[in-house]
């Protein structure tokens, strides 16, 4: 509008799909004055002067330039002509524009990349720059375009809408066809069929008007999906910068669109894509290169890159990666080494499942039994495993024998405990007081660790450290595993969190992915109990579980997240988390129970916290279900001691229950838990202050009990000891909301989806603002509510809007 407020002609130019249309239509709408619209039309764009005669609405002169300019300079006058899709206008329409331009105020579209003629373009942009402006059209920017797919596809989460967005690249056109397809039950990641035709012709036909260098050059962004170093797209790269279809930043190509560079690729033939894929076979590293001579149909090739690529592979994904693709290749048998170091280096990176893809189950292999039964026993499944290598000869080789003798002892250990520790000194009289096999080295530590031998510790970690100098990546990350959920049972927790970061950077490093996510749910856990940082153990649980997980990890970190959302006062989502988890695996079964069992008692519902348990837990997790349940019959109002000790093993455990019996034991109780986990602490103490009567006994550990809870963020338990403090005529000042500061209906927006458990990452993308900004409302939010933590806010939000 700025640029109209003169005569002169405004150029709006933009790939297909980015609005142009829309703004031209908006400027209409705008002006105050009489406006004439018109376009060119692909089909007529033979016709002299149609453009400038649909807009006048009259018959004008189309022989030359000069008298078509006048004839419709003395129509226009002083209002507004606006001309769409100049790119199929005439050359007599080009022509005349810029004479039009000097005594009129003109706007047209103009989409690239187009076919004008001759130097019509170069003539438009000297008109426009004497006398208007040269636009071209922004990107929509990222939150509104997740906002449309949000409004659009409502059901879409927060990783679809991201993959949207990011797909779409600005483009509105794409934002809408793609959020579309995925509202009528397509999945986010289709690239053609089920899509928008009209969007898809749109883009093909402005992909016609490139090059056949620049087509090229698109297509094979569309096939890489990713950007790549400029010299990989030869000399079409130009023309697609020109255009605006491509960016460059220090050396790298990416498409504008990605949606649009598939689009290209999917308008290659057969043959042509066969080629490409071949050619692009050539500019990449080997990694890549082995799937495209896969996608080109050269299995035989491919075979041979991704085994050479997988010798030289730098870490355990990579190499997984590309020997798995050789074991799958169409119309290619892969050799037997190959299936055998395939399935090596899918039990490196935590993947037992495609392990026993590629190895035969009829096999008569030793190595391929042992193989197939690690598998199975990293799977969960002991009986399995241990019939897998029931053919294995005692002749074998010692290494095969030291996997065999392994996954025996490792299967015993699971079903018979006491003769596992047996078994592990007849095989130290066979094999060495030191194996030198590193998976049996460690199956013996993990045998002394089941029965808790002196230095079981050192044994595990020592083991793990063996291992990783020998290679032998599965054997090492599996010790630390067990190291880490033995430290766990035995309450250790700060040593286990401790030792399950250091597990989960190095397998970082190594492209773990599968034992780095067990590792960092697991730390996680141990966080949860020990009741610190609640608010960042939400939001790490939560951005855990919204990937891809396997069974073990996303149990562990649904416990992690559900359990501290529960001290937080979020009960409502922390059950409704839990509830969500379709299958529970056997490994965080009891875990995952006592936190349901945890959540009800602090909901108020104790007669879900006493029903029998059936699943058999470590010795940490069953402690901590005896004493919920005592909480629970204290609740309920039921008569006499309620659980006791049994044969629990811990003594904070067994110091607890004990205490129920005796309340003036509960202090020793506390203190035996001070350093282990902070919630039980605070119970402790909360317990010894509602068993007592005389006050002179139970206000000191309700006070320190409130002091504590309040510093953890355990806003329950907070709750409850506040409550025991008024029995006694104890009303401490706690910070309340600051009179006149009411929620913004932003930060009720971000509490509320901070009480669904969302983490910060998919608050932003969901609202369509930055991270930084939804830190801000929360903790605008925690100042005005006067609450600790963040998920305290979320609790008295949601308590706030009923």
């Amino acid at each position: 509008m700025d640029a109209l407020r003169n005569p002169g002609l405004v150029v709006i130019a933009g790939a297909p799909g980015t609005g142009r249309t829309t703004v031209l239509k908006r400027l209409g709408e705008a002006f105050r004055g009489a406006v004439f619209t018109g376009g060119a039309l692909a089909m007529l764009r033979g016709v002299p002067a149609l453009p400038l005669s649909r807009a006048v609405r009259v018959r004008l002169p189309s022989h030359e330039a000069p008298l078509l300019a006048e004839a419709v300079r003395s129509r226009v006058r002083h209002g507004l002509l606006l001309l769409d899709d100049l790119q199929w206008a005439d050359p007599l329409t080009m022509a005349a524009l810029p004479a039009i331009a000097e005594h009129c105020r003109i706007a047209v579209t103009l989409r690239t990349p187009h076919r004008l003629p001759g130097d019509a373009e170069q003539a438009l942009r000297r008109a426009a720059s004497a006398s208007g402006a040269w636009l071209n059209m922004p990107a929509m920017p990222a939150d509104a375009a997740a906002a449309l797919v949000r409004q659009i596809a409502p059901s879409a989460s927060p990783t679809v809408v991201a993959d949207l967005v990011r797909r779409a690249g600005g483009v509105p056109l794409a934002v809408t066809a793609l959020a579309k397809h995925v509202a009528q039950g397509g999945t986010h990641r289709d690239t053609g069929e089920g899509l928008d035709k009209g969007l898809a012709y749109t883009v093909a036909g402005a992909l016609a008007d490139l090059t056949r260098p620049a087509r090229t050059a698109m297509a094979a962004l569309g096939l890489l999906g990713r950007p790549v170093s400029a010299p990989v797209l030869g000399e079409g790269l130009a023309e697609l910068t020109s255009t605006g279809l491509v960016d460059i930043d220090d050396g790298i190509a990416a498409p504008v669109s990605p949606y649009t560079a598939e689009v290209a690729a999917g308008l290659l033939d057969p043959a042509e894509r066969a080629a490409l894929h071949r050619r692009l076979a050539t500019l990449v590293p080997p990694r890549e290169a082995a799937r495209h001579l896969a996608a080109a149909g050269a299995t035989g090739e491919a075979y041979q890159v991704a085994v050479r690529a997988a010798a030289a592979a730098d870490s355990s994904g990579d190499r997984a990666e590309l020997l798995l693709l050789a074991c799958d290749l169409p119309g290619v048998t892969a050799e037997p080494q190959v299936r055998i170091a395939a399935a090596r280096a899918a039990l490196a990176a935590g993947r037992p499942g495609s392990c026993l893809r590629v190895v035969d189950p009829a096999t008569t292999d030793p190595v391929a039994a042992v193989l197939r039964g690690e598998a199975l026993l990293q799977q969960g499944n002991a009986a399995a495993a241990a019939a897998a290598v029931t053919t294995v000869p005692d002749d074998a080789p010692p290494d095969v024998l030291g996997g065999r003798d392994r996954i025996r002892l490792l299967s015993m250990l699971t079903t018979d405990p006491g003769g596992a520790a047996a078994r592990a000194e007849d095989l130290l009289k066979v094999h060495g007081d030191t194996p030198a096999h590193p998976g049996l080295r460690a199956a013996i530590a993990a045998v002394r660790a089941g029965t808790r031998q002196p230095g079981w510790e050192y044994g595990l970690a020592s083991a793990a450290s063996a291992a990783g100098q020998a290679g032998d990546a599965l054997a090492a990350r599996w010790s630390a595993w067990l190291l880490v959920e033995t430290l766990t049972a035995d309450a250790r927790l700060t040593e286990a969190a401790q030792a399950a970061a250091a597990a989960a950077a190095a397998c970082a490093g190594d492209l773990a992915y599968s034992w780095q996510t067990r590792f960092i749910a697991a730390q996680l856990w141990c966080d949860a109990l020990r009741g610190e940082e609640i608010d960042e153990v939400v939001r790490r649980a939560g951005d855990l579980t919204d990937r891809t997980l396997p069974a073990v990890a996303r149990g562990y970190a649904v416990a992690a997240a559900s359990l501290a959302e529960a001290d937080g006062g979020l009960l409502a989502p922390a059950r409704a988390r839990l509830e969500a988890l379709p299958n529970r695996p056997a490994t965080t079964g009891a875990v995952l129970d006592w936190v349901a069992r945890e959540a009800a008692w602090l909901d108020g519902q104790p007669d879900q916290a006493t029903t029998p348990a059936t699943d058999p837990a470590p010795p940490l997790v069953d402690g901590l279900r005896r004493i919920t349940a005592r909480w629970a019959a204290y609740d309920a109002g039921v008569t006499g001691d309620g659980p006791h000790p049994g044969d629990a093993t811990l003594p904070p455990v067994v110091a607890t229950l004990e205490a129920w019996k005796s309340p003036d034991r509960f202090a020793a109780a506390a203190a035996a838990w001070h350093d282990l986990a902070r919630r039980e602490e605070v119970r402790c103490l909360l317990a010894r202050g509602l068993l007592e009567e005389d006050a002179e006994q139970a206000v000191p550990p309700l006070l320190e009990a409130e002091r504590l809870a309040e510093e953890a963020g355990l806003v329950v338990l907070l709750g409850r000891a506040r409550r025991a403090l008024r029995r006694h005529s104890i009303r401490r000042d706690t910070r309340g909301r600051r009179a006149g500061d009411d929620l913004t209906d932003r930060e009720r927006d971000v509490l509320r989806l901070v009480a669904n458990g969302e983490p910060t990452r998919r608050i932003a993308g969901q609202l369509g603002i930055s991270r930084e900004t939804v830190e801000t409302h929360i903790r605008a939010g925690m100042r005005k509510l006067g609450a600790r933590t963040r998920t305290e806010a979320a609790a008295l939000a949601i308590e706030e809007l009923g």
